[in-house]
């Protein structure tokens, strides 16, 4: 039997759709399955799934049956869910430091007198420990430096590295918790300094920062709470 990751909204609600998973139970799609359209979707790794649904349940599945398949997602005509995981904003701020503290020292190489990005992640680690409202506005505040640092990068560069978002910048995205400014300073922060790591082996690197995210995923969730049937 083969598992994947499969990333939910609250409550094992599916990110596109009114279904509700059972633990267990297993789900049959009726018709012809089509890539992000139609059947039931999930990815050999956690972080590719987070890609496509913000992530407040991590669900493991098992999958059988007809299926479809692409680089980073698969879809397929069974699926269950053998575990569930609660994702919560703070393990997205959390993984958001982590990614941008993997490649904060490329941008610090290059520019070591911009403070903006290692600051950006101080804030948000504040936060983390202690998510006081006066914490919150100070990481929206550092997260806002960041960004607009980001932007000019991201607007001289953009013939030569259109779209060139860095790995940790979107794996910190894709697991966004979108009311967190905490998450805004660090995913910005990755941002700015992975932007700088763009060279000819920028897959190499992409593929490789995606690894280590896809470790920490793991390794996180033993801290998770379990979603029982």
């Amino acid at each position: 039997m083969k598992t994947l990751w499969k990333s939910m909204k609250a409550g094992l609600k599916s990110g596109v759709g009114d279904m509700t998973w059972e633990v267990g139970k297993w789900a049959k799609h009726k018709g012809a399955l089509s890539m992000c359209k139609s059947g039931f979707h999930a990815s050999v790794r956690a972080i590719d799934a987070m890609q496509y649904v913000n992530c407040e349940t991590l669900a493991l599945v098992e999958v059988r049956g007809k299926h479809l398949q692409q680089d980073d997602k698969q879809c397929w005509s069974e699926m269950r869910v053998v575990r569930a995981y609660e994702w919560t904003k703070l393990d997205s701020v959390a993984m958001a430091i982590y990614a941008a503290e993997l490649v904060i020292g490329e941008h610090e190489k290059k520019y070591p007198d911009d403070k903006r990005p290692r600051q950006a992640i101080e804030a948000a680690k504040a936060w983390l420990n202690d998510p006081t409202e006066e914490n919150r506005q100070a990481a929206a505040a550092y997260a806002a430096y960041a960004a607009a640092y980001a932007a000019s990068i991201a607007y001289a560069a953009y013939d030569a590295a259109h779209y060139a978002a860095s790995a940790a910048y979107d794996a910190a995205y894709y697991a966004a918790s979108a009311a967190s400014a905490a998450y805004d300073a660090a995913s910005a922060a990755a941002y700015a300094a992975a932007y700088d790591a763009y060279s000819s082996a920028y897959a190499a690197y992409v593929a490789a920062t995606l690894d280590d995210i896809e470790k920490w995923i793991q390794a996180r969730i033993g801290t998770l709470m379990e979603v029982r049937p």
